[in-house]
């Protein structure tokens, strides 16, 4: 399942911030906490992400840097599609309060901090 931490897709639980899941798209700028319960989650995340239009994954937690790099495979697929963006950061050694701040420079609205976690 995939988790959330504001209104989130259908059929999906919301953690650690709100326990409602409402069918509702991502914010522009998402913090994913690791670690991640489920690594097939991740795809579907992605393709949710890019589907909203989000900006920004920042990656926190332990393995970061390796979760940045499937990511960015997952998004730029087999690079036949220009449209699919999204920029991601890693930030293996940073709270996730460090690494919301470090989002709000960026000049669009909306963060959310979302866990990937199997029921």
């Amino acid at each position: 399942m995939l988790a959330q931490s504001s209104p989130a897709l259908p059929l999906h639980y919301c953690r650690p911030y709100s326990k409602v899941g409402l069918s509702m798209s991502y914010a522009p700028r998402i913090i994913l906490q690791l670690p991640i319960s489920n690594p097939d989650l991740l795809p579907s995340f992605v393709e949710a992400c890019i589907r909203d239009g989000v900006a920004l994954i920042a990656i926190v937690g332990e393995g970061c840097s390796e979760i940045e790099e499937i990511v960015d495979e997952l998004v730029v697929g087999d690079g036949s599609d220009e449209s699919r963006f999204l920029s991601t950061s890693s930030h293996p050694d940073e709270t996730v309060e460090e690494v919301m701040e470090f989002a709000s420079i960026l000049e669009v609205n909306g963060t959310q901090a979302v866990e990937l976690v199997k029921l």
